[in-house]
């Protein structure tokens, strides 16, 4: 009992402390690639109070609901956006010898699963908020979701498939190096898909601020509004954290392999976000036919290929 009440804090400490940290990094990374001033300096010493100031101001915040909204599903949208990332990452296994809050059967499909639900937290935002802006942003999340969803699981299958079985700690233990090249497409549309389902630029279409103000978010303010950017940045690494546990080996590595493997599944959770905030800054925002056609042209087929070659190579090499 004592271990798994140890197992739960551990996990509820890094649900709090490691999206801030990706959050203070996305600070650091944007300001050096684009010069901006104000997170190298502020507070002095390579402006370590930036992330401090950002949340004064938003508990300074006035927390305002519109008079015609839905009230209850308004406030109850944060938290569904938010909770389910820390219910993946109960499930996410850190090193060997049962590292994992909970190492459940089909890990795999239960952590697909519940990401889909914090999507969901956008798209009551934007219902509930009486806006017709917040309602188109919850619309193309919607149908954004529908669309990156499919090659998630497809490529996640591949990988599941070659490991045979469905538990995230069992892919990592059946994991070899030679899977790199032969999952490589499906790493690269898993962690794309992921991306457009987080709505990371360029996939931010259906919160972009320069076209629909800030889409299903647009009424919320404060702590409220917060609440959604933790949920972006806790769901940054959910995202790296499956990406690494289910193309990248996992605590597997050359050196430090055993108890303290998890330190190579912290350095490959860091290295994939900060893959993310390159991203966002050296690419533009994709339009809405362009974010469909990359879905249902490109990483559908691309992950069913993979998913055909997987089975091919399961049956040929036994």
């Amino acid at each position: 009992m004592l271990e798994v009440v140890g197992r739960l804090a551990l996990v509820a400490a890094a649900f709090a402390v490691l999206p801030l940290l990706v959050g203070q990094a996305e600070h650091k990374v944007m300001a050096h690639m684009q010069g901006r001033l104000g997170p190298m300096y502020a507070g002095a010493f390579h402006g370590w109070a930036q992330l401090v100031a950002d949340g004064v101001k938003f508990a300074q915040k006035e927390d305002v609901v519109p008079a015609a909204a839905d009230r209850r599903i308004f406030k109850l949208a944060p938290a569904v956006a938010l909770v389910p990332y820390l219910l993946v990452l109960l499930v996410i296994p850190v090193g060997p010898h049962g590292q994992v809050a909970l190492d459940l059967g089909p890990g795999v499909f239960f952590a697909l699963a519940v990401m889909g639900v914090g999507v969901i937290g956008a798209i009551m935002a934007g219902w509930a908020s009486a806006n017709k802006y917040s309602l188109l942003g919850g619309m193309r999340v919607t149908a954004q979701l529908m669309s990156y969803e499919l090659p998630m699981v497809f490529s996640a299958a591949s990988v599941a498939m070659a490991a045979g079985t469905l538990s995230l700690s069992g892919i990592v233990e059946q994991w070899r190096w030679y899977w790199l090249p032969w999952q490589l497409v499906g790493g690269a549309v898993f962690f794309v898909a992921g991306l457009a389902e987080l709505r990371r630029p360029p996939f931010d279409m259906p919160v972009a601020d320069s076209e629909i103000i800030f889409g299903p978010y647009t009424e919320y303010g404060g702590l409220r509004f917060a609440l959604f950017l933790l949920a972006e940045y806790a769901g940054i690494v959910v995202l790296c954290g499956l990406t690494t546990v289910l193309f990248l080996g996992g605590w597997k590595g050359p050196f430090l392999d055993g108890p303290l493997g998890w330190l190579w599944t912290l350095v490959k959770v860091f290295a994939l976000a900060f893959a993310v905030i390159w991203f966002r800054v050296s690419y533009p925002r994709l339009r809405e036919d362009q974010l469909q056609r990359l879905a249902w042209a490109w990483l559908v087929p691309l992950s069913l290929a993979q998913l055909a070659l997987t089975g091919v190579l399961k049956v040929a090499l036994g």
